[in-house]
């Protein structure tokens, strides 16, 4: 009986550690574009419809041949299809487009750490690892009262905890314990 119970945890802590790579990997692939990510686009053999473009607060790019193309709350992947269906026919055959993003736009934490600011979003980024690229919590933290709100609402502010996942444009605030 002890035997299969600690099979079934082997296979409980097995499926977690495996998901947990592939949930980041999902997110990463989930990702909408938003103003302040930089996107690299390369066209197999077309050096001059190459680039790498940060994305500004228009939310869209200017594109060689297909002028100005709306990025912002699509995928890369999305992205790409775009340029391809826009390119293939008058301009190419057959284009092999690749869209990848070079940086992300940042996520901010103030308060009780070390190093306040803006730091670039990472695919898997959770508000633990977050306060550690911070520096850390400073000795004033409260630890267990970590708010989070987004840029885009700033009036929606929950607590979180350190393995919840911290998304782009999230603000985190570490606040002073009175203890």
């Amino acid at each position: 009986m002890k035997g299969c119970l600690y099979l079934h945890s082997a296979i409980v802590v097995i499926i977690i550690l495996l998901t947990s790579p592939a949930r980041a990997h999902e997110q990463h692939h989930n990702y909408k574009l938003g103003a302040g990510d930089k996107l690299s686009i390369k066209i197999y053999g077309e050096a001059d419809l190459s680039m790498s473009i940060l994305i500004d607060t228009s939310g869209s790019i200017d594109y060689p041949y297909l002028g100005e193309i709306k990025v912002v709350g699509f995928t890369p992947a999305e992205i790409k299809k775009k340029i391809y269906l826009g390119l293939k026919g008058p301009y190419l055959i057959s284009p092999k487009v690749m869209v990848s993003i070079v940086t992300f736009r940042q996520f901010y934490i103030k308060g009780e750490v070390k190093r306040p600011g803006g730091y670039p979003f990472r695919p898997g980024l959770t508000v633990d690892k977050a306060i550690a690229l911070a520096g850390g919590f400073t000795e004033r933290a409260a630890k267990q009262s970590i708010m989070l709100s987004n840029n885009s609402d700033l009036n929606q502010t929950h607590k979180v905890t350190p393995d919840d996942h911290v998304a782009p444009d999230d603000i985190l605030n570490i606040e002073e314990s009175f203890f």
